[in-house]
């Protein structure tokens, strides 16, 4: 692939590509109030959408990353997006077929986010030349990423309305928005020449590559930060709003604020991670991804710690979302609780750095280390299950803030000493 000139038709067409992926996942949040009330089930089981659109990326991590080495960047991207376009249709008629029926578009959508994403991080790092111009397009990306989040978030809280009466069909027009974007992608994607990296080496015959990208220690200890930041991203919001609601008396008691209010503090962090994001790519080209990395993770322990110890009697008036009205709201939240939004800004370049700095340096295991990349995203799903145990037995929202508070340390020391790539004696090319 030529670097000496930038494909900018194939850079927007990925990054558009970003902004789909933030677009599709960031449904199951928000569709968990729909399944608790249609289904009647419980809060364990009405984010059985994550569940499923995390898990997948644990099936197709790898599959995705040998489809690149096959067929391409650009063919494995169309084949996505169609395997997205079935997992929408399942996903709506699931008003119809049962929370069985819901789950499987969860996984096949799923399955579509892990293909999209294994080709779009490497691709955009790729185009970019690698190095701090490729974490720069991968930041810039993640701003289109968190504006898209952000949009789910609008648009289904003003479907939704009344909670209470939520149906699976209340979420059509966000679901046929998606299907849209799909099959308007598909055609873009289908028309627009991308010049890929080589794939594959020519080796003698019946002679076997006795390294892989599991080879390199500083991707391995990569793949293990991006399945634990899975913890920092979904855990910290996600605890946010059931610390808040819980009824004073609950087993694992919260502050009993008003609902309607604390929901919309869901779109304030991922903000919060939209503008993180647009200060990564602004001076991602000018800042080394390492040390971009060491700030925002010592920053996010700061943050958590205070988060944990400050008492809750100070507060903050923070700006909540009207989502009908779309108009801000204000309410007064804890300190510490607002130190745990502010993570968001830390969270928001988290990703692409860390994918930045696990593959440099892999050459040709490139497109499988991006597959086995994408699989440890199951994290996301498992951290948020620690993160609830540890609350449960505890008793304590706040106590079970350690778990993410140990996965921004983890992220720390890869930062400053995991990422270096101890392994350069083997051939790449």
């Amino acid at each position: 692939m030529k670097q000496e000139s930038k494909q900018w038709g194939a850079i927007i067409v990925m990054i558009a590509l970003f902004a789909m992926i933030a677009f599709v996942t960031n449904l199951c949040s928000p569709m968990g109030v729909i399944v608790k009330n249609q289904f009647g089930t419980t809060n364990f089981m009405a984010m059985i959408g994550n569940y499923g659109n995390f898990g997948a990326y644990l099936l197709m991590g790898f599959p995705a990353g040998m489809m690149i080495q096959r067929w391409g960047y650009k063919r494995t991207a169309l084949i996505g997006l169609l395997v997205g376009i079935t997992g929408i249709l399942v996903q709506w008629l699931s008003g119809w077929g049962g929370m069985a029926v819901y789950l499987i578009g969860a996984l096949i959508s799923g399955a579509c986010m892990c293909i999209l994403n294994t080709v779009v991080n490497p691709m955009l790092n790729l185009l970019g030349g690698g190095g701090n111009k490729g974490n720069q397009l991968i930041q810039t990306g993640g701003v289109f990423n968190s504006t898209a989040a952000v949009a789910v978030y609008i648009i289904m809280g003003a479907l939704i309305g009344d909670a209470a009466k939520a149906k699976i069909s209340d979420a059509t027009p966000a679901l046929m928005i998606a299907l849209a974007i799909f099959v308007i992608a598909f055609v873009v994607i289908l028309f627009t020449r991308i010049d890929e990296p080589q794939q594959t080496v020519e080796v003698k015959s019946g002679e076997k590559d006795p390294h892989s990208a599991f080879s390199f220690r500083h991707f391995n200890l990569g793949i293990l930060a991006i399945g634990l930041y899975g913890g920092i991203e979904m855990g910290i919001p996600g605890f946010v709003l059931q610390y808040l609601t819980s009824p004073l008396d609950a087993a694992t008691p919260g502050l009993a604020m008003d609902a309607g209010y604390v929901g919309t503090l869901s779109a304030v962090y991922f903000l919060l991670m939209l503008i993180g994001r647009f200060i990564g790519a602004s001076v991602g080209g000018k800042v080394s991804t390492k040390a971009m990395m060491t700030f925002v993770s010592a920053l996010a322990i700061i943050l958590l710690l205070l988060g944990i110890y400050l008492p809750t009697t100070m507060t903050v008036c923070v700006p909540g979302i009207d989502y009908v009205a779309l108009d801000f709201v204000w309410g007064d939240i804890p300190v510490g609780i607002f130190c745990f939004l502010l993570v968001g800004l830390c969270a928001s370049v988290m990703w692409g750095g860390i994918f930045n700095l696990a593959t440099e340096g892999l050459g040709k295991y490139t497109a499988i280390a991006s597959g086995a990349f994408m699989t440890m995203v199951v994290g996301f799903a498992i951290m948020v299950a620690i993160q609830g145990l540890v609350a449960d037995w505890t008793g304590s929202f706040l106590t079970s803030y350690w778990v993410p508070l140990a996965c921004a340390a983890y992220i720390l020391y890869y930062a400053l000493w995991g990422s270096k790539n101890v392994n350069t004696d083997i051939p790449v090319e």
